[in-house]
């Protein structure tokens, strides 16, 4: 096994079985990588050969490049487990196309054609997020909080929703939106986390008010994360440091993520989050996590149900000493393992067991390293496709 452990203990962990991928974007790339191109005149990245056999428990996990999980973005997933030896079984590099990375990035972006079904949530005139027609019929109880406008047609078709006129201040608002998130309780807004994110128009903006995490995708809010990649470089090789996610997570227990990664809360700048982050989740010092260099965003639209998700990811490299070995601090870390990045690309490409947003900002990753090469065809595609929401 190539994997470096950190002496950690295994522990089970929930991954999910596969289904077909039926986008027509999805199976109309694949068709056109098959139908135009000879397989064998194709440009592989990772020095991947074109002669593998897969093991039984690579069938098991989902190795078909068709095949996707059955988990939305917001961390609900089935109850198959698997260990860091299951992990393992994925090192070996196999014949592949970029189709598995178009798989990643399809699961955080799906759902585009319902964003009719949504209407815009106004503050001060400016969009800052979209509410399902469904949900909204929850809110027009809350007649003191929320004013629906009908267009200027004959029809009852609403045009847009924004709050009472005499909710004029932040403060204000942030207080009747949360009094109203209570009312409408676990069942319609589950995982409520009590940590607030601002509401703006785009990054740096003044927010508007704030608002329960767990809310924002049935208001379509957007919000912003810091992820990190922690690396090591030994002997000219790159090693990516993975966690594995406690099975106490509410969302995607027992799953890989990154070394250090967190949402953006109300009133924290990035990097003040992510030293915090580091500190909780790797054991990381403010002396070395300081260091972490910004190194752009990436973002996606998940529409699934009334949640209408507009992520934004900030991305960070940290180089890490070799002596280095993180130890979680909050629990919500399972154990760690120091994995070659070439190792961690077929993980991705073969498996559903990062967090699914996680694929998105290593997939970056692999494109600024050169990991993934522009002789790899659908290169540009891929790229662009890291940035499918609004970067703003």
């Amino acid at each position: 096994m190539n994997l470096i452990s950190t002496g950690f203990s295994m522990g089970s962990a929930r991954v999910i079985s596969s289904h077909k991928a039926s986008t027509h974007f999805f199976l109309n790339f694949h068709k056109l990588i098959i139908s135009k191109i000879p397989l064998n005149t194709l440009t592989f990245p990772f020095g991947f050969s074109s002669h593998r056999s897969l093991t039984t428990k690579q069938r098991r996990f989902g190795t078909n490049i068709k095949s996707l999980n059955k988990y939305d973005t917001d961390g609900n997933s089935s109850t198959t487990s698997f260990t860091w030896d299951d992990v393992s079984e994925f090192e070996l590099n196999d014949h592949s196309t970029l189709q598995g990375f178009f798989d990643k990035v399809h699961l955080n972006n799906r759902n585009s054609d319902k964003q009719c079904e949504f209407m815009p949530f106004v503050i001060e005139d400016q969009i800052v997020g979209f509410v399902h027609h469904g949900f909204a019929d929850h809110l027009k109880e809350f007649k003191d909080v929320f004013i629906f406008h009908k267009d200027n047609s004959q029809s009852d078709q609403v045009s847009n929703v924004t709050l009472h006129k005499n909710l004029t201040t932040p403060e204000g608002r942030t207080r009747a939106v949360a009094d109203v998130i209570k009312c409408l309780g676990k069942e319609l807004i589950p995982g409520i986390r009590n940590e607030l994110y601002p509401v703006t128009p785009f990054h740096g903006a003044p927010a508007l008010f704030a608002m329960e995490r767990a809310a924002a995708p049935y208001f379509g809010i957007k919000a912003y994360g810091v992820h990190m990649n922690g690396y090591v470089e030994r002997d000219g090789k790159k090693f990516l440091w993975v966690g594995k996610r406690s099975n106490l997570k509410p969302t995607y227990p027992g799953m890989l993520d990154h070394l250090a990664a967190g949402g953006l809360p109300h009133g924290t700048s990035c990097q003040e989050n992510l030293i915090k982050e580091c500190e909780e989740e790797a054991g990381i010092p403010p002396s070395i996590s300081v260091k972490a260099r910004p190194v752009g965003a990436v973002s996606c639209i998940d529409i699934n149900g009334f949640r209408y998700k507009r992520d934004v990811l900030f991305c960070y490299d940290l180089k890490l000493p070799e002596s280095f070995y993180p130890k979680n601090e909050d629990g919500e870390v399972d154990s760690f393992k120091l994995i070659p990045v070439s190792h961690v690309a077929n993980i991705i490409r073969r498996t559903h067991f990062f967090k699914a947003n996680c694929s998105l900002v290593i997939m970056d990753f692999f494109f600024r390293h050169g990991y993934i090469k522009p002789e790899s065809f659908g290169y540009l595609k891929l790229l662009q496709s890291l940035r499918n929401g609004d970067c703003s």
